[in-house]
């Protein structure tokens, strides 16, 4: 079957669903809703997206509700009350094991340790960008992760249904990159990174922005990229590399203020692959510009607990390092890396 054939398919049943109430609109309890009527009559579907994995991402689905998943408020003219009496909202503790799935509970996890670590473990991004990764390696790398209970993994795209495949209802994220490691795609291409690799299971992306307009002064191709990618990210987790080893201060601000602007998450030093990594002065001047509501993530030679610390102590709330083990357990790095 080919692409198109498949989509086709997809599209299909995504109608199907929006006929029979399962789309955004309906509860369990109800028939069709208006809103699904009319995307029907309108042909106006959730639009999907085939990842290469061949999972689908929608920007438009929502699980059914179930019968344990109280209404959100002002929203209880269907009998919904939301308390441990109505009979469309019973507690959790009542529920059979098939209510528990059509909730969603199997998603859903908490990331239990087995391997003794720092608290820094919460932090990192256990990386592995490095073009000749094997498939076993991409394996020790998310069971090192699900051991020691890291935010996530950071991986290329190709590996990322693999990672979410060994890292399902660990508690570890799944990170990939996308305009790697140079930035110079254009936003398009991008954005449908970004789209695949949601497909096929990524939690968090990390771009690399558009450098040689940033120092071209072309702050508004700078800023349509990442507002392209975060478009396309629609409630993930988006984090924007500045490779600021490549910068002026003055370029570093810039890029950070149109990094928040663009609605990102994250700002991130560096790819590991520009010639430079994170530096404490670097980290603090950015923490300095985003402010404390937004994400700094150092990457790029971190290999030991002190220089982890250091950064966090500047302002980071994330590291991307595959010194990752050797960091949480205050142990020798094994040679050059992420």
């Amino acid at each position: 079957m080919t692409e198109q054939e498949l989509r086709k398919v997809v599209e299909e049943v995504v109608k199907s669903l929006v006929a029979k109430g399962l789309v955004k609109g309906s509860c369990g309890c109800e028939s069709s809703s208006g809103i699904n009527k009319r995307m029907l009559s309108t042909g106006d579907a959730p639009m999907t997206t085939i990842g290469t994995a061949g999972k689908v991402f929608s920007d438009a689905w929502e699980r059914p509700q179930s019968k344990i998943a109280p209404k959100p408020a002002g929203q209880a003219e269907d009998g919904h009350t939301g308390g441990s009496s109505c009979p469309h909202c019973e507690p959790v503790s009542r529920c059979s094991e098939k209510d528990l799935a059509e909730l969603g509970v199997g998603r859903l996890a908490v990331c239990h340790p087995t391997k003794k670590g720092s608290g820094v473990s919460r932090f990192v991004d256990h990386t592995l960008l490095k073009p000749n990764a094997t498939q076993e390696e991409i394996g020790k790398l998310c069971d090192e992760a699900r051991a020691y209970c890291f935010a996530s993994v950071c991986i290329n795209p190709s590996y990322v249904a693999l990672a979410a495949q060994l890292l399902r209802g660990s508690g570890v994220k799944i990170c990939t990159v996308v305009g790697f490691p140079l930035g110079s795609t254009t936003p398009t291409v991008k954005a449908i990174e970004a789209r695949d690799a949601i497909a096929n299971g990524a939690d968090e992306i990390d771009m690399v922005i558009n450098v040689g307009a940033l120092k071209s002064g072309n702050d508004a191709v700078v800023l349509g990229d990442m507002q392209a990618v975060r478009e396309a990210t629609r409630g993930r987790v988006l984090k924007v590399i500045l490779e600021t080893s490549l910068l002026s201060r003055e370029e570093k601000v810039r890029a950070c203020l149109l990094a928040k602007k663009a609605g990102s998450d994250f700002v991130k030093t560096s790819t590991g692959f520009g010639g430079g990594g994170a530096t404490v002065e670097d980290v603090r001047l950015m923490r300095e510009t985003v402010g404390p509501l937004m994400g700094v993530k150092a990457s790029g030679g971190i290999r030991d607990a002190k220089a982890a610390e250091q950064m966090i102590a500047a302002g980071a709330t994330r590291l991307g390092t595959s010194a990752s083990v050797a960091i949480v357990t205050d142990s020798a790095s094994e040679g050059k890396g992420y």
